[in-house]
């Protein structure tokens, strides 16, 4: 598999691959918010000493105010890829039912881990043939949508059993009510949160381990004494108090959605789901699509699973906009 499909973002093979593509390159490729929350003032105290106990406390305390979870159910970490990779060190169920398409690492850690990994599009009414499951919710790159109280159900049925419901919320700052996060702690229950994404710092590595007291402190000890430096710590803490930002993000984001979807729809191409960072359309030929925006200097997401579908994010001005109409329509 190439590079380009395993991820978003790799921009500078995409100027490798296409050095002729006007610049400068349009990124596309990933669904991170692209105005990004002001980083400005950051003391520059905490470049130069390791992170404090009251540092990680007060952005602790900060997001879990943010995000509705109770604060002693929640961790800290550099990110939530890390922890996809880190949990199944702390939990081994022999089979593992993963919601698909979704964000393709959950299926790679299990796999690698040893478990047995059933792709379907239905986990949760599989449940009971499994010790555990494995959501995005909101999911990516479909945008589908998953009732808490469903989840809550499930969540409820495996944990009698031994078993976990994991529920990967990286989009979830988007829309609040369909998150887990109030129910964190609860048994049966794990909820992994990203930053970077909604707030458009993906390069600061933040994010939330939410869990029940056992498995929280066994994830803890694995990440060590300074999971998150002392610049995130900072910044997660302030943005995440910043509830006027957030609703004004959230109002921009839907905004600019909605004018992307006129622009695809504009150019022929059929939006078949997504979230107010990102859309998916369906298409003939999704190589050809994406070769053709690569071009002209526009890089968008492809998948290996499928030569139908193209993942294309917010442009974050007109001029961007403007571009993509006229890729769209050559």
């Amino acid at each position: 598999m190439k590079a380009d499909l395993v991820h978003g973002g790799a921009l500078d093979r995409m100027r490798l691959a296409f050095p002729f593509a006007p610049q400068p390159w349009i990124d596309l490729s990933t669904g991170i918010n692209p105005w990004a929350y002001p980083v400005e003032d950051i003391p520059v105290k905490v470049f130069h000493h390791l992170p404090t106990q009251k540092a990680y406390d007060a952005c602790r305390m900060a997001m879990a105010e943010s995000i509705r979870a109770p604060a002693e159910s929640l961790v800290m970490a550099p990110g939530s890829e890390f922890l996809i990779r880190l949990l199944p060190m702390l939990i081994r169920p022999k089979k593992v039912a993963i919601l698909s398409p979704t964000y393709g690492d959950h299926v790679d850690a299990w796999r690698r881990a040893g478990s047995e990994v059933v792709e379907t599009t239905d986990p949760l009414r599989m449940a009971d043939q499994f010790e555990s499951v494995v959501i995005c919710n909101p999911n990516n790159p479909d945008g589908r949508l998953f009732a808490p109280e469903i989840l809550l159900q499930v969540a409820t049925s495996l944990s009698r059993r031994g078993g976990w419901l994991i529920v990967d919320e990286a989009y979830a700052d988007l829309d609040a009510e369909c998150s887990m996060t109030p129910y964190g702690g609860m048994g049966g229950l794990i909820v992994l949160r990203s930053f970077g994404k909604f707030f458009g710092l993906a390069g600061l590595r933040l994010g939330a381990f939410i869990a029940p007291e056992a498995v929280r402190v066994d994830m803890q000890n694995l990440l060590g004494a300074w999971p998150v430096s002392g610049p995130a710590l900072a910044i997660g803490a302030r943005a995440c108090r910043d509830f006027a930002w957030q609703a004004e993000t959230r109002q921009r984001l839907r905004d600019a959605r909605e004018r992307l979807d006129r622009l695809l729809q504009l150019s022929g191409l059929n939006v078949c789901g997504g979230t107010d960072l990102f859309r998916i359309v369906a298409t003939d030929d999704a190589h050809t699509l994406w070769k053709t925006l690569a071009q002209r200097g526009i890089y968008v997401r492809r998948f290996s699973w499928s030569d139908k579908l193209v993942r294309i994010g917010l442009p974050g001005n007109e001029v961007a906009e403007d571009r993509l109409l006229a890729a769209l329509k050559t």
